[in-house]
């Protein structure tokens, strides 16, 4: 629970009281909350260099697939497999990020306040003990996947989608009509049959969907 904020003379409630701390405990709480505050931002910026690597990558290989009618399609299949490598990593890497989140949460929701002389849960170092002694990210791999996607990879997927559909309308003659099935065979790779593409391509953006819709809307201790 956060500080309740009382006013002069109010009467704290049950469960509820002043914390003083050693100047000893004050500072290993103080240096502590730096070297989080310092490993989240460390994670910040890998997960901004996993997105770039990604934005890189794709727009590298739309590139090479547009650039000559004669390039397979299979490039954007590649770069679907591509992001989904950097989609994995970067959930991994925000998994770590909020494990030092987490912990700065507790202590700017109850040491700080303490410390500035509001009521706190007398018993909220726990939460924090119990974060140290065994370090868990608050969060699942498919809520770390699904919060990435919703923030980041959703919209790359999306243009990595119109861009394939772009390059097998491109490899077609002027005045082509589009009539399923025979619409399929536009994606044939190799011996591998168009519809099989299809599928798929299908059944892998119902997936990434699914993690998306799926993922937690809230992080832990960011109510009440």
């Amino acid at each position: 629970m956060p500080g309740t904020g009382l006013g002069p003379g109010a009467q704290a409630p049950a469960g509820l009281t002043d914390v003083s701390y050693s100047t000893n405990t004050a500072n290993a709480l103080i240096h502590l909350y730096r070297a989080e505050v310092g490993k989240m931002t460390a994670y910040r910026q890998r997960l901004d260099m996993t997105t770039n690597w990604s934005v890189v990558t794709t727009a590298g290989l739309a590139s090479f697939a547009l650039g000559d009618v004669n390039n397979s399609h299979a490039t954007f299949l590649f770069a679907m497999f591509m992001n989904y490598f950097f989609l994995r990593l970067e959930a991994r890497r925000f998994r770590t990020y909020e494990i030092a989140h987490h912990r700065v949460r507790i202590m700017e929701r109850f040491f700080y306040p303490a410390m500035l002389g509001d009521k706190v849960d007398p018993g909220w170092h726990q939460l924090l003990l119990a974060e140290l002694s065994k370090p868990r990210s608050p969060m699942s791999r498919s809520d770390a996947l699904g919060w990435r996607l919703n923030r980041n990879y959703l919209w790359i997927y999306a243009a990595v989608l119109a861009a394939w559909f772009a390059k097998l309308d491109l490899g077609q003659p002027k005045g082509w009509v589009l009539e399923f099935p025979a619409a399929f065979e536009l994606a044939d790779i190799g011996s591998f049959p168009g519809w099989l593409v299809f599928t798929g391509v299908g059944l892998f953006y119902l997936y990434l969907i699914a993690l998306a819709a799926r993922a937690a809307r809230t992080y832990p201790l960011e109510e009440g």
